[in-house]
């Protein structure tokens, strides 16, 4: 198989909304150049699903292991538990969906900062890159990802959508950029952002099944749709759109060390 054109470094594909079409979803995906995809887990309920994917296409699907934050509630250290015995047993190219969500409920904030602390760690431990999740919470992710960084820490800030301080901050702490269909919303605030970042920092996402790209925004979001989020950050750069996919997928081949390092 040849390289990919495009990386979806964050996709839910094993998501039930696709349970009725998978190998159709991703006979788009890899029509459209989208031959890496790399799989977030969200909890203990999500593994069993990821994994089967990952046996059914193992030179394109790729799982991940941790606990995504709205995940997490009083008992959190059973699922952490279920994640370092994923860990423990066979590899894996990144931690995560990681990371602390304010979105929802700010019940469990004092839970979700210690569950992130403690996937970060083990990220260290793998050294693999973690995926941090951070939605309406971008103060209280960055500051212990700032507190706990070292040489053997990177991931990947995903579904970024701040400013471009924000984004300083990120790229400060070695982490990389994950933007995705938010890019092409009318509101969604990354048009003075996007032309300033440096692409190989850069990693191209959609969060599949969610935040489907313009012209499909509000359906069912899938990772054929990844050349339209490269798309909108060539036209945000005026350069052409194969110059982001060599880019960004270098960038991503980086983060999760295929192809290459940094």
């Amino acid at each position: 198989m040849t390289q990919s054109l495009f990386v979806d470094s964050h996709a839910h594909i094993y998501h039930k909304q696709f349970r009725n079409d998978i190998d159709d979803t991703l006979a788009r995906s890899f029509e459209a150049g989208v031959d890496q995809i790399y799989m977030p887990n969200i909890d203990h309920e999500s593994i069993d699903a990821m994994m089967e994917l990952e046996q059914r296409y193992p030179d394109n699907c790729y799982s991940t292991m941790g606990l995504h934050p709205c995940s997490v509630n009083k008992s959190f250290e059973k699922e952490l538990y279920i994640v370092e015995e994923w860990l423990a047993k066979r590899s894996f190219v990144a931690i995560g969906e990681a990371g602390i969500d304010l979105y929802w409920d700010k019940t469990f904030l004092p839970e979700q900062e210690e569950a992130l602390r403690i996937q970060v760690r083990w990220a260290k431990k793998y050294q693999i890159p973690i995926i941090l999740h951070c939605r309406d919470s971008f103060e209280e992710t960055i500051r212990i990802i700032e507190d706990e960084n070292d040489d053997s820490l990177c991931g990947i800030f995903h579904c970024f959508t701040g400013s471009i301080e924000e984004a300083n901050r990120v790229l400060e702490t070695g982490f990389y950029i994950g933007i995705g269909g938010v890019s092409t919303f009318k509101n969604g605030g990354l048009d003075a952002v996007i032309p300033e970042l440096p692409l190989e920092k850069v990693v191209l996402e959609t969060d599949s099944p969610y935040l489907a790209p313009v012209p499909h925004r509000g359906k069912r979001n899938e990772p054929a749709y990844i050349p339209l989020v490269a798309q909108r950050i060539a036209d945000f750069r005026a350069m052409p759109v194969e110059e982001v996919a060599a880019r960004t997928t270098a960038a991503a081949n980086a983060v999760f060390k295929k192809g290459g390092s940094e």
